[in-house]
């Protein structure tokens, strides 16, 4: 470690020699020394060595004073500098110039990660909070267009749906479906097959029983119906009625029926109900019903009986 004047004098060449290597020396070590070189001058650097090894001082002299660059520590072989703040150019710092696991979220600003910095497909349930789901407006209701999120099991991606798709899919509404009754007893002949004339709609929701002509129901949608019978025949007089019978028809030809033959012991009347499940296609498939009886006297009775409140005839789709 040295100091020079930095003046070379006329002198002997032995001196001269000597002169400039002290030269090169002060150059060479950053003029060391425990205090400012006397040549110094605005811009001289200095390393000031009155400190402890671990605390040499670099300085710059500017002219009037001392400017600290920095702490030099010779048993570390490290340095501090004085001034911290640095300025670094846009895009500067790369993944290979910090510590890994060094950046927290002290050191993100709020909100500011957003959708173009998050890799698809990177965010799991592990990172989701109940709250994005409880954290939301709660609906009372729900309409046919809104979505819900399924997830697609053959694409192995999330999907959306809308309420009406959802509910279509698991089997949808008991509809088409209807309910009619008879508004007056109708007269039908002994030993006949003849069909119900059940002409008053309690309701019909798709519009598919005809209850003025033919007396039919032709579902628009193909699936299971559960379809139901109940009458009363009347067979004008005491122990007159033998045999009383009602059936479900399906495109003209009898289904299903139920019935009781009274083969002693005449009745005056009785009441059958009949059940049923029936495939329809939707689009040709039909449903009648019909009844038959047979009285001892051989003529004319009523069915429907004298009300009613016992003769309908109902179906309404299955939800598969």
């Amino acid at each position: 470690m040295a100091q020079h004047d930095y003046d070379i004098a006329n002198q002997s060449f032995p001196a001269f020699r000597t002169d400039v290597n002290n030269v090169l020396s002060a150059i060479n070590s950053s003029n060391s020394g425990s205090s400012r070189p006397s040549s110094a001058v605005a811009g001289t650097i200095w390393l000031d060595t009155s400190g402890a090894a671990t605390a040499q001082l670099l300085k710059m002299y500017d002219g009037a004073a001392d400017i600290l660059l920095g702490t030099v520590n010779f048993t570390a072989n490290t340095i501090d500098w004085s001034d911290s703040a640095i300025t670094l150019g846009a895009n500067s710092v790369d993944s290979d110039n910090y510590v890994d696991g060094s950046i927290d979220l002290a050191h993100l600003a709020a909100d500011s990660v957003d959708a173009t910095k998050i890799a698809d497909n990177a965010i799991s349930e592990e990172h989701l909070d109940v709250t994005s789901i409880t954290g939301h407006t709660a609906e009372t209701s729900i309409a046919d267009g809104d979505t819900i999120l399924i997830h697609d099991a053959s694409a192995s991606a999330l999907r959306k749906m809308t309420k009406a798709n959802f509910v279509s899919g698991i089997g949808g509404a008991n509809t088409p479906a209807f309910s009619a009754q008879m508004s007056v007893a109708q007269t039908i002949s002994h030993a006949s097959v003849t069909k119900v004339s059940f002409n008053s709609e309690i309701f019909d929701t798709d519009g598919c029983y005809d209850n003025s002509t033919n007396y039919r129901f032709t579902p628009t949608t193909a699936g299971k119906y559960y379809v139901n019978l109940n009458l009363n025949g009347d067979g004008g007089g005491q122990g007159n009625l033998r045999i009383w019978s009602i059936e479900i028809y399906k495109n003209g030809s009898g289904f299903s029926n139920s019935g009781d033959d009274k083969a002693t012991g005449y009745q005056n009347g009785g009441t059958e109900s009949l059940s049923s499940v029936i495939t329809m296609n939707g689009s040709t498939d039909y449903l009648e019903a019909y009844a038959y009886i047979f009285v001892q006297d051989s003529t004319t009775s009523n069915i429907g009986g004298s009300t009613t409140a016992t003769a309908l005839f109902s179906a309404y789709k299955i939800i598969e």
